[in-house]
């Protein structure tokens, strides 16, 4: 038996890859029913590919939208890199799609046995025996299970206990999300932006006919706390300078719609995984959200891990690690690497004029290898 701690979309897709090759499983969540919050999550032809595999893939397509452009911008949003999705729906047979984080998770949950998933069942912390190991829960009742797989996030519990030194990394940028309950014009309606600045990025992508996320990054110092009565004024002073559409999403967003986060990644473990404990997900290698690919890492992980459990039980956490480190946490630098280029002030000009001059191909190999698929 194999129990997995944490609904979020790295779990959930676990138990989906595990209902579809038949491996037993339990699904542990400490909310008392969904609850996804933030706003609106990018995934890319890699996710959907194992989101296909699963049988959910109409059902996210239903709720989410097709992005089939995505382009960087200066503030003014002229563009400095733009990459059409067709080539790669094409390729794959998907481009982009943006949804919201909920109802993610809701066609997730949707699609699972609802015998197979315990909510309100917060992990506390796990011990070893001689037949395999002993979950114990916040409400003091416990579960015996073969193979404990924490999909628990960046705070992850089982992290702690497993690798105590492993590190929280402070970018040193804020970030502020939202969602308008408005679309964007016309043109932006199958298209995904992300404004440059001097120090400061606005992003922005339609989520269905009725609503629109954005984020709107700056530096700062971390743990920071808001004024309500003050921050859209505050935001909308902060991009006084950007084309209208980034103060239009701010205006237009319910205060209460706004959502403040430091952007943190994991600082690279050696290891995710020790005997019959492993970590996945943003409990294994969590990125900044730089690249769109933090949730769809995670979709990946389950689908490997399933294949992997299936083909070969007994080593199948020393091979999922061999098989994904090397890819996962390129990823998790050059998305770690790409928000240092975004916040650029005073050499802001120069990077704007270094991305217009990249050449299409270059851009167009860098999609294709976040994009691909690997084989098993």
């Amino acid at each position: 038996m194999f129990s997995i701690i944490g609904a979020g979309i790295g779990g959930l897709t676990t138990a989906l890859m595990f209902e579809k090759l038949n491996i037993p499983y339990q699904l542990y969540e400490k909310a008392k029913q969904p609850n996804a919050i933030g706003a609106g999550i990018w995934l890319a032809p890699n996710a959907l590919k194992v989101l296909e595999f699963c049988g959910v893939l109409d059902a996210v397509f239903e709720a989410g939208n097709e992005v089939d452009r995505i382009t960087l911008t200066n503030e003014k949003l002229e563009a400095l890199a733009d990459s059409s999705q067709i080539p790669a729906k094409k390729k794959y047979g998907f481009t982009t799609v943006a949804i919201h984080r909920a109802r993610l998770q809701h066609v997730l949950v949707k699609a699972l046995p609802k015998e197979k998933m315990i909510w309100n069942k917060g992990f506390s912390h796990y011990t070893k025996n001689e037949s395999g190991l002993t979950i114990h829960f916040e409400d003091k009742s416990t579960h015996h299970t073969d193979f404990l797989i924490a999909a628990d996030g960046i705070n992850s519990k089982v992290r702690q206990q497993l690798f105590p030194e492993s590190q929280i990394r402070y970018s040193g940028q804020t970030c502020w999300r939202g969602v308008s309950p408005n679309p964007l014009p016309e043109a932006f309606k199958h298209r995904g932006c992300e404004l440059w600045g001097k120090g400061i990025r606005f992003g922005f992508s339609q989520l269905n006919d009725a609503e629109t996320s954005w984020f709107a990054v700056k530096k700062a110092e971390g743990f920071g706390v808001d004024e309500p009565l003050t921050l859209k004024k505050e935001l909308l002073e902060l991009y006084k300078e950007f084309h209208d559409i980034p103060k239009e999403l701010i205006s237009e967003t319910p205060i209460e719609a706004i959502l403040r986060n430091d952007i943190t990644d994991l600082k690279p473990l050696q290891n995710w995984f020790q005997d019959k404990v492993l970590l996945m997900g943003d409990a294994a290698h969590a990125t900044t959200p730089n690249m769109g690919q933090g949730g769809a890492q995670a979709i990946e992980d389950a689908y490997y891990l399933g294949h992997y459990i299936k083909s070969n039980p007994e080593h199948a956490f020393s091979v999922f690690q061999n098989k994904r480190y090397k890819r996962v946490n390129n990823i998790v630098k050059q998305s770690w690497f790409t928000g240092k280029i975004a916040h650029f002030s005073t050499l802001a000009s120069l990077r704007n004029f270094v991305f217009k001059q990249l050449p299409k191909a270059l851009v167009d190999k860098n999609m294709h290898s976040v994009y691909q698929l690997k084989d098993l």
